[in-house]
């Protein structure tokens, strides 16, 4: 059998609720950072796919939101993205940590104990916890999800990751690439300017501000020397607006610093960033304007 017909591929997708480390794993096993990371939860607001090439294989991974229970139209888009994933996954990754109630979000649990497909669970933040506590939990995701395999691993310490590699080789199919071999993922360019600008905004910002703001950018022009950006910052009340910006301008400045200086990290270029602000009432409950702002409702 030639090297061809032995060419393995797939889409390995990566669900769970919220907080237990699935942007951080996703990062690591593509090798890039292509989902942002911060103590908040609800940070993943899209599926977001990570390609990686080898001579013999092409692994699709998907990074998607945490599972809750809707209580916008923003979220129930969030959650329809996660509940895609295992239907469309050729090994659904299912990452918990040693924190959670192995029986929050049952019903979603349920879906995936009905998968068709190789399961493995992923206990996180091992580091955190001791042996028993441990065997305890296997314990319990045996019984919740008895065909699954079970990995204990700790994504920020990088332990047990090359086994977990090791293991998605092996339950690949064989099947030819579905994306060309230089490709890393599907978004354009413009969507992870969006998402740096919108990680720094998780940082900086408190309590709802956060998850009441998109960024959508409005101009990307790149020359051989430098790219020139401009942002916009949609809010829902004009109290948001004021916060974002700060007195005097100091904190949308702050904002605009440290967005630039991660650009510029990422283009290795010099970074012009011109950020607005404006208001979009209750934008995270209006269809059409998600739409416009990439949360399609077939995705």
């Amino acid at each position: 059998m030639s090297q061809e017909e032995n060419f393995k591929s797939g889409f390995v997708n990566i669900v769970g609720n919220p907080n237990v480390g699935k942007s951080t794993l996703m990062n690591l096993l593509v090798g890039e950072k292509l989902s942002i990371i911060t103590p908040k939860s609800q940070t993943t607001r899209h599926r977001i796919i990570g390609i990686v090439n080898t001579p013999d294989m092409q692994i699709v991974f998907s990074d998607t939101p945490g599972v809750v229970k809707p209580g916008y139209r923003l979220q129930e888009r969030m959650r329809a993205y996660s509940e895609s994933a295992l239907g469309d996954a050729d090994i659904l990754l299912y990452v918990t940590d040693i924190v959670e109630t192995p029986e929050k979000n049952k019903d979603f649990i349920q879906h995936v104990a009905k998968a068709q497909v190789p399961v493995i669970v992923l206990i996180n933040k091992i580091d955190l916890s001791n042996n028993e506590q441990l065997e305890q939990l296997v314990d319990k995701w045996h019984d919740l999800l008895p065909q699954a395999e079970l990995l204990p691993i700790s994504a920020t310490n990088n332990f047990n990751i090359e086994p977990l590699k090791k293991r998605i080789g092996e339950l690949l199919p064989v099947a030819p690439r579905y994306f060309d071999e230089d490709q890393l993922t599907d978004r354009p360019i413009r969507f992870f300017v969006s998402e740096i600008i919108r990680e720094k905004i998780l940082r900086y910002y408190a309590e709802e501000i956060p998850y009441a703001v998109e960024v959508e950018v409005t101009s990307f022009k790149e020359d051989k020397e430098r790219i020139d950006i401009e942002a916009v910052i949609v809010v829902e009340r004009e109290s948001q607006k004021g916060i974002i910006i700060g007195h005097g301008g100091q904190a949308i400045k702050k904002l605009g610093i440290t967005s630039r200086r991660a650009l510029e990290k990422l283009f290795d270029k010099h970074i012009r960033l011109d950020l607005f602000v404006k208001v979009a009432t209750d934008w995270r409950s209006n269809d059409s304007l998600l739409e416009n702002f990439g949360y399609h409702s077939d995705k």
